[in-house]
C-alpha cells in the first residue's frame, strides 16, 4: 500500500489550522450556550494552538544544521517542546477542575445544549482525524514534538465524546450539574495524558538510554563482526529530538592495520545506521593484546 509521506513543517502546519478553526467554533457556541464544558473545550483548545506554535518553532529550529555552537545539532527543542506540551495539558487539567467546582458552588446552569451537541460532534470529527494524522507523521519523522501534539488532541478526543454524551443527557433530564460534573471527569483524564506526554521527552532531556530493544540491534550488529572484532564495551547510548547518539568501544588485534580498523569500523556504523535510521555513532577502537579461547582472532 502507498504511505503517505509527512515532513514535520507541513505537519506542524496542518496542526496549527486545525486547532483555530476549532478554537473559533467552540469559542462562539461556548459564550452562547454558557456551557462550561464547552469552555472548558475551548481553553484546551487554546492551549493546542499555543503547544502548535511550540511544535511549528520547535521542528524548524530542531531540523537546522549543527553549527560551531551546538555540534550536536539542536534536537533537543523538540523534547523540549514536547515537554512544554505535557505540561500545558496538566495546566488545562487543574483549570477546568477549579472552574467546575466554582460553578457547581454557584448553580448556574447552560442554555441552548443542542447547539452544544452539534459542536462538539464537529469537534469529535476533526480531532479524531488530526490526533491519527500527526500520530502518522510522529512515526514516520520519529518527532517527540509532534507525538506530543498527537497525544494532546487524542486527549480532546476522549473529553469531548465525555462532554457530547454530558450534553445529550442534559438535554433530556434537565440537571444543570451534568455539565460541570463531567468537565471535572474530563479533566481527570487530561491530567492523565499530561502525565504520559511528560514522560517521553523528560527522559531524553535526561540523556536516558535507548530502548532495550533498540540497544540488541546495536549488539546484533557488532556481533555480526566478531569474525574481524575481537570484543567490544562501553556502550553508551541516549536520544535527541529525532537523532540516536551512540558510542562504544571495539577490540582489535593490535597487529592489524589502522587502515582494516576503520574500514571495519565504517561497516559497523554502516550497518547500526541502516538498522536504526538518523543513529549518529562513534566507536573507539583500542588493541586487543590478549588470547581467549573462545575468541576466533588472534591477537598476537
Amino acid at each position: 500500500t502507498h504511505t503517505m509521506p509527512f515532513s514535520k513543517r507541513k505537519a506542524s502546519t496542518v496542526f496549527l489550522c486545525v486547532v483555530i478553526g476549532l478554537i473559533l467554533l467552540k469559542g462562539v457556541v461556548a459564550w452562547f450556550t454558557n456551557s462550561l464544558s464547552i469552555l472548558a473545550q475551548t481553553a484546551d483548545s487554546l492551549l493546542d494552538l499555543f503547544s502548535g506554535f511550540i511544535v511549528f518553532i520547535a521542528v524548524r529550529a530542531a531540523d537546522k544544521e549543527e553549527d560551531q555552537k551546538h555540534p550536536y545539532g539542536h534536537h533537543k527543542l523538540e523534547d523540549f517542546a514536547g515537554l512544554v506540551q505535557g505540561i500545558l495539558i496538566g495546566a488545562a487539567g487543574i483549570g477546568i477542575i477549579y472552574s467546575s467546582v466554582r460553578r457547581i458552588m454557584s448553580r448556574s446552569g447552560m442554555q441552548a445544549p443542542e447547539a452544544g451537541i452539534a459542536v462538539m460532534v464537529v469537534s469529535i470529527a476533526a480531532s479524531l482525524w488530526l490526533s491519527r494524522y500527526l500520530k502518522k507523521a510522529a512515526v514516520q519523522t520519529r518527532s517527540v514534538a509532534l507525538e506530543a501534539a498527537a497525544n494532546n488532541i487524542r486527549a480532546d478526543v476522549y473529553s469531548a465524546f465525555g462532554v457530547l454524551a454530558g450534553l445529550f443527557v442534559l438535554r433530556l433530564t434537565g440537571v444543570a450539574v451534568i455539565d460541570p460534573i463531567l468537565a471535572i471527569a474530563m479533566a481527570l483524564y487530561i491530567l492523565k495524558i499530561g502525565f504520559d506526554t511528560i514522560n517521553k521527552p523528560f527522559s531524553k532531556l535526561i540523556d536516558a538510554r535507548l530502548s532495550d530493544e533498540e540497544e540488541q540491534i546495536i549488539r546484533d550488529v557488532i556481533n555480526e563482526h566478531n569474525h574481524e572484532v575481537a570484543g567490544y564495551h562501553r556502550l553508551r547510548t541516549r536520544q535527541a529530538g529525532d537523532k540516536r547518539h551512540i558510542d562504544l568501544h571495539v577490540l582489535m588485534p593490535k597487529s592489524m592495520a589502522l587502515e582494516t580498523c576503520h574500514r571495519i569500523c565504517d561497516k559497523i556504523e554502516a550497518g547500526i545506521e541502516e538498522r536504526l535510521p538518523g543513529s549518529s555513532t562513534v566507536i573507539h577502537a583500542e588493541p586487543c593484546d590478549g588470547e581467549c579461547d573462545d575468541c576466533p582472532l588472534s591477537c598476537k
